[in-house]
């Protein structure tokens, strides 16, 4: 964790079990990465997520965008 994330009362990063609908707090954060930009997003604002990859997403555009992506590489 460095200053920046201090001042603004970021915790840290959790870990998280992504569900259907829902999400399973594995270790307490106050936030975690979008899996495409590696920004962070608050737990109280993580809308988008995909339970097959176990990934979250800032955006619903980056959401679709990533899920296209991953599922050509896998041909499907």
């Amino acid at each position: 964790m460095n200053r920046l994330e201090t001042f603004f009362g970021l915790k840290g990063e959790a870990t998280v079990r992504y569900l259907d609908g829902e999400f399973q707090l594995i270790s307490a954060g106050d936030f975690v990465r979008c899996a495409v930009t590696g920004k962070p997003i608050n737990l109280d604002e993580l809308r988008y997520w995909s339970v097959e990859y176990q990934e979250a997403y800032a955006t619903p555009e980056i959401s679709y965008g990533r899920l296209l992506e991953l599922k050509a590489r896998a041909g499907r």
